[in-house]
């Protein structure tokens, strides 16, 4: 079968052939429906290496950690799962039997060092293929949803399902304010969880005039960037600040404009790993407000993620690739030429 390799660090993927994986006890193989390709990805080829100090990573491996797909066939003592029936796959792997891991939250696990991945399509052979195999815990059911378009609700949904779940306490509450930094992916389908599960007012800033179209449309108010911007988001919720920040870029100048925003008693949530720094001072700091991070999300959320799909309160905005035309959309996206999350659909 075809599958899409990084095969060495500081090297892009190539398309090669490999063969088609068998199911071991406890897993499912799926013949993929689509696969997202994702700006991390990027980061593996182009900023990591072996002096990053992230475990788990090193090549050769499989792509694709955003993945959907149907039931081919099943390893030894899994039942339950239908052939042809359409599943979003977990992507994180833990050790299986920490604290963490049976909770379901994986993507914290307290073994995580000495695991030989981080996760399926990081590390372990992805989903970027015509086929893949997965553990039988990972897989949550879609139903007759468009298991293609769906692909990137694995990450691209989860991340900030989890983020804004973390922040509820901040949200529940008449007259609340959310702040949206990075208008990408993640942060558009932000806009549309934050609508579902808030009545929150949406306050969302970006560098691009399409993507706060976007956002805008799904109910934000949209702030443009440049001098004065966090005086004018602070307008907007009456100077108290804003109760809750998603930052989906991370980067040291989002981070200062979450700090500039939040309000008193406020969470800010840093959700994008450009490795931006943190500079803290007691006295031009809220009081009481919280600076923290989150990493994916639980396989719970994502059950949850899937119901909001199903349902058609989140909708994710996609662009379709074969499996011959995957490099040419990470080349795409590198460039950040693309409008939409990309999706390998390997069965076009």
């Amino acid at each position: 079968m075809r599958a899409v390799r990084l095969t060495a660090w500081k090297t892009f993927p190539t398309l090669e052939e490999v063969e088609r994986p068998e199911p071991g006890p406890g897993e499912v193989l799926l013949k993929v429906a689509g696969s997202g390709a994702c700006h991390s990805d990027v980061s593996l080829w182009h900023d990591f290496d072996e002096s990053t100090g992230v475990s788990g990573l090193t090549p050769p491996y499989t792509l694709g950690h955003e993945t959907s797909g149907w039931v081919e066939a099943v390893g030894a003592g899994v039942t339950g799962f239908t052939p042809g029936d359409a599943y979003l796959v977990y992507g994180p792997t833990g050790c299986g039997h920490c604290r963490a891991c049976v909770q379901g939250a994986e993507t914290y696990c307290e073994n995580a060092a000495t695991l030989p991945y981080q996760g399926i399509g990081l590390g372990r052979d992805g989903g970027m293929a015509e086929y893949v195999t997965v553990p039988a815990a990972h897989l949550v059911p879609l139903g007759d949803a468009d298991p293609v378009a769906a692909a990137p609700l694995a990450d691209a949904a989860l991340t900030p399902y989890h983020a804004i779940r973390l922040a509820l306490p901040q949200l529940n509450k008449g007259g609340a304010f959310a702040l949206v930094i990075g208008l990408g992916g993640l942060g558009q389908i932000a806009v549309q969880i934050l609508r579902a599960l808030t009545g929150a007012t949406i306050i969302a800033t970006d560098t691009k005039e399409d993507a706060m179209t976007l956002a805008a449309e799904r109910g934000a108010v949209t702030v443009a960037g440049g001098e004065g911007q966090a005086a004018r988001i602070r307008e907007l919720t009456g100077g108290r600040g804003v109760d809750a920040v998603f930052d989906f870029v991370g980067a040291t100048p989002t981070i200062a404009l979450a700090q500039q925003s939040v309000a008193v008693g406020g969470r800010i949530q840093v959700v994008g790993i450009a490795g931006g720094t943190v500079s803290w001072n007691f006295f031009t700091t809220p009081y009481e407000s919280v600076i923290t991070n989150s990493y994916w999300g639980t396989v719970a959320d994502l059950h949850d993620v899937v119901e909001m799909y199903r349902a058609g309160l989140i909708t994710p905005d996609v662009q379709r690739f074969s499996l011959d035309d995957a490099l040419e959309a990470y080349h795409l996206l590198q460039d950040g030429k693309l409008s939409a999350r990309a999706v390998i659909v390997p069965h076009a």
